[in-house]
């Protein structure tokens, strides 16, 4: 009545395992269950079901992977949903066509997602991109997100809202990401008013809704436009044209709270990632312009 596989043992590691198709009367049937501490999915494909991964303790990280079409329907189930670890660390990886839940949930204390797409596309039905409901440290790099115009949510990033939990730093750094609203109006980035911190650096914001709906932050060169220079916002393919705006139009990030904010990596379609590699000043959003 959980998942195909629960794990409740420690330092599970699971590589190139497909799951899909699973569904329990609680409408919560997950690809995997985490009971157990710290977790490594790698290359893993989650599909079709009530979840893709659910639960999870301790440091989870999920890399190279694809979750397409999870939840059930009733907005309480998501492509992921990671419940109390102490870090979550999702990077190169595809999350798309949720079922009216969220792309990405994540109640951790820490959370770095890092160079992934993100994205309902023409046909998804899905709330947040990225759902961050308790706060926490949160890094949020070289990420493509993109809203559909079907989307069950006005807001792509959500920070907080469900409650800050007490005895954690509430710090959101929103660096070098590609975001676009397909939908006309929405909000870029929700964060709750008691937030400490909001950092938004160097990201492009495809659309005329508010960049940020919350605290007062620290904003520095980020481009907000409807004509931002990208091969083909049409087809998803944000890589910079030779023209765009973005280009040598950034400003190198800080290491905040002992952390390199700069990005280092970026997305490669499908659920992996290449060097990102700056010549001259670096570029606004999620690709460095490659000749």
């Amino acid at each position: 009545g959980k998942a195909i596989w629960v794990i409740g043992g420690d330092n599970a590691v699971v590589e190139n395992i497909e799951f899909s198709a699973i569904t329990v009367p609680d409408r919560n049937g997950a690809g995997i269950r985490h009971e157990g501490r710290n977790l490594v999915v790698c290359n893993g494909y989650f599909h079709d079901s009530d979840e893709g991964i659910l639960g999870g303790a301790g440091d989870v990280l999920v890399e190279y992977s694809e979750f397409n079409n999870n939840g059930y329907g009733d907005g309480q189930s998501h492509n992921m949903y990671i419940l109390e670890a102490d870090r979550f660390t999702l990077r190169y990886s595809y999350s798309h066509h949720a079922r009216i839940g969220h792309n990405v949930k994540t109640r951790a204390r820490e959370n770095f997602i890092l160079y992934n797409r993100l994205m309902d596309e023409e046909s998804g039905t899905s709330s947040y991109a990225l759902d961050i409901p308790n706060g926490g440290l949160s890094v949020v790099i070289g990420n493509l997100m993109q809203q559909g115009p079907r989307t069950d949510n006005y807001s792509m990033v959500n920070y907080g809202t469900e409650g800050l939990l007490e005895g954690r730093q509430h710090h959101l750094y929103v660096v070098n990401n590609t975001l676009v609203d397909d939908h006309g109006g929405g909000r870029f980035i929700q964060a709750a008013s008691a937030t400490q911190n909001v950092a938004i650096t160097n990201n492009i914001f495809v659309g005329n809704g508010p960049v940020l709906s919350g605290p007062a932050s620290t904003q520095d060169s980020n481009l907000q436009t409807t004509d931002p220079g990208l091969v083909s916002v049409a087809e998803y393919d944000y890589r910079l044209l030779p023209d765009s705006p973005a280009r040598n139009a950034g400003t190198t990030p800080d290491t905040t709270n002992g952390i390199d904010l700069a990005p280092v990596f970026q997305y490669v379609h499908r659920s992996n990632r290449e060097t990102r590699v700056a010549d001259g000043a670096i570029d606004i959003g999620a690709y460095e312009y490659v000749p």
